[in-house]
């Protein structure tokens, strides 16, 4: 083999790393925009989260309360209504959805698009009806906790024409044990509280007169209708403060500052036994973590305002607020109780 073959076969060597390379150089920038897109995508992924809280709200928040206009869910969202409006920048608008004692906003709400535009502003209601069946929404799976707004206790209300200044003594004065009572609807809270003081009584025969939401209670007992009112402070303040009703025993564990002279169950004699109905906001299953802290820092901050803390104290709310992981253990620990109330009543919500 002489030098010229030699020399040909470099040559060959040379051009064909050299076109090799060149190749490799052609194909670099394409590489380039495949990692480039394949980064992108995975920065948009990171960033869809964030942007759509951002986004939020991108329309009118809907605030369905699960009872009638006048009740403590209605008032409590349409205290809160105005001041989210101010947070979110987008109108908050009520939508007051009575139903089988609170059971058809829950089930609205449930059903709704999880992006934070459809909330439920309900009572402890929703943990009882959580222990009647298939039905029901369970408020820990079926829905979102948010926060604990507000509580407020019962109250053992009558007619201000009425002889008995207590409950031990109205009892009493019954003819016969025999007296009507009056509650916002079958398996509430204030219904199964009832229910739990005047049953394991001896001699008794109370008679339950539901109505479909919480101010028709008040109205037939100042009307002299019923014989007593199981309602709330918030719901008969304005017959209490007009007079027209007198509170007999709230279900406390200590005399609310509203009413200092009205004594507690435990005080009046009766059954050692506390029911604060509370007021809390959910969003439906599946609401990001995202949204629900915000709501929840939104809320929080919408609770701590004077003007709103002092709206609701003076209308006998216990203004709340606190975490979301908070509330969320303390609906399950409020199920938990009413199942075991409505086990030894023996009352099944409607």
């Amino acid at each position: 083999m002489n030098d010229r073959d030699d020399q040909g076969r470099a040559q060959n060597h040379d051009h064909g790393r050299a076109h090799a390379q060149d190749a490799a150089r052609a194909t670099l920038p394409g590489r380039r925009r495949l990692l480039g897109a394949a980064a992108g995508a995975a920065l948009a992924g990171q960033a869809a989260p964030l942007f759509a809280q951002a986004s939020y709200p991108s329309r009118p928040v809907r605030l369905v309360v699960a009872f009638g206009a006048g009740g403590i869910a209605d008032t409590i969202a349409r205290t809160l209504s105005s001041r989210l409006s101010e947070r979110l920048g987008q109108q908050v608008i009520v939508d007051n959805r009575p139903g089988a004692a609170g059971a058809l906003g829950a089930k609205i709400v449930s059903a709704a698009q999880p992006d934070g535009h459809t909330l439920l502003v309900t009572t402890t209601a929703v943990s009882v009806n959580a222990t009647v069946g298939k039905e029901a929404v369970d408020p820990s799976r079926g829905l979102t906790p948010i926060i604990n707004a507000a509580s407020t206790p019962t109250i053992f209300a009558v007619h201000a024409s009425s002889p008995a200044k207590g409950l031990a003594e109205f009892i009493k004065v019954t003819k016969g044990g025999r007296f009507t009572f009056a509650t916002a609807g079958v398996g509430t809270t204030e219904h199964l509280t009832a229910e739990f003081v005047f049953r394991p009584m001896p001699g008794l025969d109370p008679v339950h007169v539901p109505f479909a939401g919480g101010v028709a209670p008040v109205s037939a007992t100042v009307a002299q209708q019923v014989d007593m009112a199981v309602t709330t402070i918030p719901t008969a303040f304005g017959q209490i403060k007009a007079n027209a009703l007198r509170v007999l025993a709230v279900a406390a564990r200590t005399r609310m500052p509203l009413l200092p002279d009205v004594p507690t169950l435990k005080e009046a004699g009766l059954a050692d036994f506390e029911n604060s109905s509370w007021i809390g906001v959910f969003g439906p299953p599946g609401l990001p973590a995202a949204l629900g802290r915000r709501l929840n820092e939104e809320l929080n901050l919408a609770l701590k305002l004077p003007e709103v803390r002092d709206r609701l104290v003076t209308l006998g709310f216990d203004p709340r607020g606190g975490t979301q992981d908070a509330f969320a253990a303390y609906v399950k620990s409020e199920v938990d109780k009413w199942s075991r109330v409505i086990k030894a009543t023996g009352i099944t919500p409607a």
